[in-house]
């Protein structure tokens, strides 16, 4: 590389650093007047939570469907302030047997994982349960009531 070359690129990548300072700046900017107007960050993780209901060992439901809708009911307002459910239908395979569960897939905002965790270990013990799936989702959330 020669002399001339090497200046070049030093002087490419100056401008580059500054034209990215620039950028920097003008976006902190505008995250500062969004706040000052009123329109805060709403960005939240949604907590989604996937709990089987078929025992552990036995591969048997623990409750009746109504029944663990109600049990889970009860897990989840003692933990939170609220909840959104939805009734599904589970299967996988092993070592190629089919099997299948009535599951709950628990929808939660809001809240912290700690949170999550103490509910979880409840439905674990409560559900005869190897584990509960918890999947995390970066979101924006708003509760919104109107003009």
């Amino acid at each position: 590389m020669g002399k001339k070359t090497g200046t070049i690129a030093i002087v490419l990548a100056v401008i580059a650093l500054c034209l990215s300072a620039v950028s920097l700046s003008m976006t902190l900017n505008s995250s500062k007047q969004q706040v000052q107007d009123g329109e805060e960050d709403k960005e939240d993780i949604q907590y989604v939570m996937y709990l089987g209901t078929n025992d552990k060992d036995s591969n048997e439901p623990v409750f009746s469907p109504e029944e663990a809708k109600s049990k889970v009911e009860e897990i989840l307002i003692k933990h939170f302030g609220g909840y959104t459910i939805q009734e599904a239908n589970g299967g996988w395979a092993d070592d190629g047997k089919l099997y299948q569960e009535y599951t709950l897939v628990i929808y939660l905002s809001d809240t912290g994982i700690d949170q999550i965790h103490a509910a979880a270990d409840e439905m674990v013990e409560t559900f005869h349960q190897s584990s509960v799936l918890i999947q995390s989702n970066r979101t924006s959330t708003e509760f919104y009531s109107g003009k």
